[in-house]
């Protein structure tokens, strides 16, 4: 049983930090506990503050769908700590609600089209090619850093229009912004913010006089009915590309990787059909839930679910690492099936906010593990599972590293 760590509000809160290395290991007992005794539960979390998580499915479902949980944090009883200079990029569709959310989604859905994501499957191919041609030579390396960061990297980063020259400090202020958003963590981050945003500000510049291919000129030159993205708009949308662009992709083909050397008859079944690559993708998604929660919420009134009352301006998370996981949706929901049919995890979210790169996240996850498993046939952790580190940020589910040999 979980022990009650304090009363908060008359409620009881749960004594766990959710965002350490230690958690991020293994939450899905703690997550199935839940589900099981108090599937709506009010705990801290660094850097948030007090948190009400939402756990089972169907609950996870119905919250990522409901208009009085806003996104907008202008709804918090607590407001979230943001330097001045910054407050520009909460002008980004993850942070609003509609009719500013819907506007921006439709300006970045003309420039940010499916077909556009179809043009870059031999380029992720080829990347991937020269990724594993660049280290084939070895015994052994750090499969996050020589591969799953860059492909994804490289691919944003190419489709966005930004110089390949810059991938390494991109993925350095990435890592610095997406930690425990606390004071002191924000305060070290503030050197690479202000470098973050003075680039691209000197892009926009350069783009409206001189277009070029790519995303980010794209959005610069876009309009709908007389509606153009204003230049703070601009400087929150290319942020947001840029990290959910990667990071999460990043995840998806380190853990997803880590997970099939950890089922070696479902790898073993994978490598010898690889026309179940987009069902083994699914799985990977549902299974290691590279996005361990929905972004926050805030509730703009009084809200029950499951029998609990969540009071108006509470943080929600709703998590979709213990939805996939929710034995009442999936059968042997512990285990990795890459057969698995009828998979309806969340992992990019439901409703308004479902995620718009699913596609291109679905495709670059398909060409890398698939190319990993077909060029080292060999592949095997190079240390024991349990030394593994996971990195220790709110919403994201990903490792520090994931060192392998063949």
């Amino acid at each position: 049983m979980m022990k009650p760590a304090c009363a908060i509000d008359g409620f009881e809160s749960y004594s766990v930090n959710i965002i350490s290395r230690e958690f991020k290991a293994d939450p899905f007992p703690f997550y199935a506990r839940l589900r099981a005794e108090r599937p709506v539960c009010c705990i801290e979390v660094p850097g948030l503050g007090r948190t009400w998580l939402v756990t089972r499915y169907d609950d996870v479902v119905a919250a990522l769908k409901d208009g009085r949980l806003a996104k907008n944090p202008l709804h918090a009883s607590e407001q979230p700590w943001l330097p001045g200079f910054a407050k520009p990029l909460q002008r980004n569709m993850l942070d609003l609600d509609d009719p500013d959310h819907a506007r921006l989604r439709i300006l970045v859905h003309k420039a940010f089209t499916p077909s556009m994501v179809e043009r870059v499957q031999e380029r992720i191919q080829n990347i991937c090619d020269q990724l594993i041609d660049a280290v084939k030579h070895k015994s052994s390396i750090d499969l996050v850093r020589a591969y799953a960061l860059p492909v994804p990297l490289t691919v944003i980063m190419e489709l966005l229009g930004i110089p390949t020259d810059d991938r390494d400090r991109f993925h350095s202020w990435s890592k610095a912004l997406v930690k425990t958003p606390t004071k002191s963590n924000m305060l070290l981050a503030l050197p690479s913010l202000v470098a973050f945003m003075h680039y691209l500000r000197r892009l926009f510049r350069q783009l409206r006089s001189t277009p070029q291919d790519g995303l980010l000129s794209a959005l610069v030159q876009v309009e709908e009915a007389g509606d153009r993205l204003s230049e703070d708009e601009l400087l929150a949308m290319a942020f947001l590309l840029l990290i959910a662009g990667h990071e999460t992709t990043v995840n998806l083909i380190s853990s997803g990787t880590l997970a099939l050397l950890q089922y070696p008859g479902q790898l073993e079944l994978l490598r010898g059909n690889s026309s179940l690559i987009k069902p083994a993708i699914e799985e990977l998604l549902r299974y290691t839930n590279p996005l361990e929660t929905a972004t926050p919420r805030y509730a703009l009134e009084d809200i029950t679910i499951a029998g609990l009352t969540i009071p108006r301006g509470a943080l929600v998370l709703a998590v979709i690492a213990s939805a996939n996981r929710d034995e009442r949706q999936f059968d042997r929901s512990g285990l990795l099936d890459i057969t698995r049919e009828n998979n309806r995890h969340l992992a990019f979210g439901q409703g308004t906010h479902f995620c718009l790169g699913a596609p291109l996240a679905r495709l670059e996850g398909q060409i890398a593990i698939n190319t990993l498993l077909r060029r080292l046939p060999c592949l095997k952790l190079a240390v024991p599972v349990e030394s593994l580190r996971w990195r220790a940020t709110p919403v994201l589910r990903g490792l520090e590293a994931l060192p392998v040999r063949w």
